[in-house]
């Protein structure tokens, strides 16, 4: 929250982070310096790395899924168009359409 204190009334969970960036930023001489602790600061309030990372970890997992459904399908479509292998193990007698009942 805006105010620094959370809907409980204590402060907020970005507080010790704005605590840490005010306190660079009075004792630095350039703004520069502080930047890494304004990223954090930042950071914990909007979370815009973090969903990027959940974006990236989102797209990688549906491209595996894909990959792995279309080599799925890959077998089955040779699984579906293959003849059978003969073995020898059964001989039909000439004549004889297929084994005997």
């Amino acid at each position: 929250m805006a105010s620094g204190y959370s809907y409980s009334g204590g402060p907020s969970r970005c507080f010790p982070f704005w605590q840490e960036f005010a306190k660079c930023y009075a004792e630095a001489d350039f703004p520069s310096e502080c930047l890494r602790k304004k990223e954090d600061y930042v950071e914990c309030l909007h979370h815009t790395q973090e969903k990027t990372r959940a974006k990236i970890l989102r797209y990688n997992a549906l491209k595996k899924q894909q990959r792995e459904a279309q080599s799925g399908m890959k077998e089955a479509d040779v699984k579906a168009t293959s003849q059978p292998i003969a073995v020898g193990l059964i001989k039909a007698e000439p004549g004889q359409a297929g084994p005997a009942p």
